[in-house]
């Protein structure tokens, strides 16, 4: 069985790049996004590095990422904030001081999946780190975490797993819409598209 290339090619990635990269306050700094050399230097593939199109990497702060690293659609990246104390305005506030801002570091096989917002205050996504779905990440994850939720919080790490536990996930029955249905299956006239 062959898969499609899950990696980018060199224009794919800039292409998309030029989607996903914002500077909504380059007046008050303008950042970088920085890729590893690792992420250009894998035999066979361009780039060893997915990201979205439909994501969002605020480069007001500079942003790192490393090799191997998933970004989904659809997620945000920020590296500022806005000044929330006091009782003026907060529109008023951001005229008058503009926003604070910090960079972002991203690790080695990062997953940030689809609809993830990592906040401000995060500083680092380590090594091996993966974000679920629809997650709001405002703190530093671990090595190798796993987090998910609304505020995200760590649920599991990545382990290794044996050559069997490998194969007994890759060799489970899927759930099918036929073995579901059954009769239905068979009996119903749907509307294919």
């Amino acid at each position: 069985m062959e898969f499609e290339a899950a990696t980018q090619s060199m224009a794919q990635l800039k292409a998309a790049l030029k989607k996903a990269r914002r500077r909504p306050h380059g007046n008050v700094h303008r950042g970088k996004l920085y890729l590893a050399p690792e992420a250009v230097a894998t035999a066979g593939s361009e780039t060893n590095i997915c990201i979205s199109p439909f994501s969002i990497l605020d480069c007001t702060g500079n942003i790192h990422l490393g090799p191997w690293c998933m970004i989904g659609a659809r997620s945000r990246i920020y590296t500022h904030d806005h000044i929330h104390q006091g009782r003026r305005p907060l529109l008023s506030q951001q005229e008058k001081l503009g926003v604070i801002w910090q960079d972002k570091y991203i690790g080695r096989d990062v997953w940030i999946h689809e609809n993830v917002i990592v906040l401000y205050q995060v500083t680092e996504i380590p090594d091996g780190a993966v974000i679920g779905a629809g997650a709001v990440l405002t703190k530093n994850p671990g090595p190798y975490e796993i987090w998910a939720g609304v505020p995200a919080r760590k649920i599991a790490d990545r382990h290794d797993l044996s050559q069997q536990q490998v194969r007994e996930i890759v060799s489970r029955p899927p759930f099918t819409l036929k073995e579901h249905l059954q009769e239905k299956w068979e009996k119903t006239d749907f509307i294919i598209f």
